[in-house]
């Protein structure tokens, strides 16, 4: 039985609610700071994911106690790395052989790297296997959505960056154009000299303006590190499909309560194989996880106990591998998250109707 461990941290007000539904009555404020002065705890232990192989492994969530936007604003090596640090020895108590890194826990200081040095057992951020499963939610967010990646326009937004390279490399071969946003054209067009070196048919081309190449995508994933908001409702075609990977996110959430005839998604949603049962409600159908709990399993299950994916640099290598381990295993994306939330079939449904009132109606006025 192989064994991993998980570091978790609400994201909203509605994740201490969930568990503690008394706590509806007090301010929000004072829930946060309340609880973020608590230690890390053991919330839950994962049991029943059993690989196509054979292999099963079981593990625990650890949860760190910090809202999203105090785990920002604390001093990382003062306060947040201590309590990262906790996390993770309360996951070698376990005997977990290696612990993953969820949402801002792996955006923080420096993407792992110091919490890692600290630790016994590996750490991972699964940001590979975030990069891989967002490529792939897009693309099946395309035909869903009636579009064929083989005749798209892909956009990415932040190319020169490690998650917006491994993600261009990824999507090369896999659609018809593929346009490379940054705000150094010297950069992008090293970038564009990569693709091209990998002898895919996809039409590699760059540009400095985001507004104007977003306007031409079908399918757009953004991973700027851009501190603020870069794409508004105005900004994006009928029957886009948005792919926002960034933190802070780089698509304005207008877009998402405007245009309702554009799918915006997080990523992937990860179908775990076996009988699993995580014994905690993150937000998730039974069965189905994140991206970056999935690549903590899938290294368990393969017995790779090793810092897989840790600080900035993502090597499409990497991104290529964890997907071919996913699909050896059985993990599969089978669905879409938004705001760390799954995305019900029917809402896709109506975005996918919603887009093709509009194109009727911009054929008839054009």
């Amino acid at each position: 039985m192989e064994r991993f461990a998980f570091v978790l941290h609400p994201l909203r007000f509605d994740d201490f609610t969930r568990k503690f539904p008394l706590l509806n009555s007090l301010p929000e404020s004072l829930v946060e700071k309340g609880f973020s002065r608590l230690p890390p705890f053991k919330i839950s232990h994962i049991t029943g994911a059993r690989s196509k192989t054979g292999a099963e492994a079981e593990g625990w969530f650890v949860v760190v106690p910090v809202s999203a936007h105090l785990m920002l604003e604390l001093p990382f090596r003062e306060v947040m790395l201590p309590k990262l640090l906790r996390a993770g020895k309360i996951a070698e108590k376990l005997g977990a052989g290696i612990l993953g890194l969820g949402a801002f826990t792996k955006v923080i200081g420096d993407r792992g790297i110091s919490v890692a040095k600290g630790l016994d057992i590996p750490v991972t951020t699964g940001n590979s296997y975030t990069t891989a499963s967002a490529v792939d939610g897009a693309l099946l967010g395309a035909r869903r959505m009636g579009i064929s990646p083989d005749d798209a326009t892909a956009v990415v937004v932040g190319a020169t960056g490690a998650i917006g390279r491994a993600a261009s490399a990824a999507l090369a071969g896999e659609v018809r154009r593929l346009v490379l946003v940054g705000r150094q054209t010297t950069k992008l067009q090293e970038v564009a000299r990569s693709m091209q070196d990998l002898g895919t048919r996809t039409e590699v081309e760059i540009s400095t303006d985001a507004k104007s190449a977003a306007g031409a995508a079908d399918i757009l994933l953004t991973v700027s590190s851009a501190t603020g908001v870069i794409l508004e409702p105005a900004d994006l075609r009928p029957g886009a499909v948005v792919c926002d990977v960034a933190r802070p996110r780089n698509v304005s959430e207008k877009v998402y309560e405007q245009r309702r005839d554009v799918l915006v998604i997080d990523g992937g949603v990860i179908e775990v194989p076996g009988p699993v049962d995580f014994h905690f409600n993150f937000g998730f159908p039974p069965g189905y996880a994140e991206a970056c709990i999935a690549e903590t399993m899938i290294l368990a299950l393969e017995r790779r106990y090793e810092p897989y994916t840790l600080g900035l640099d993502i090597r499409p290598e990497r991104v290529r591998e964890i997907r071919e381990l996913a699909n050896k295993h059985g993990f599969s994306v089978a669905g879409f998250r938004r705001f760390e939330r799954s995305i019900p079939d029917e809402e896709v449904e109506e975005i996918r109707r919603a887009a093709k009132s509009a194109s009727r109606r911009s054929s008839t006025t054009a």
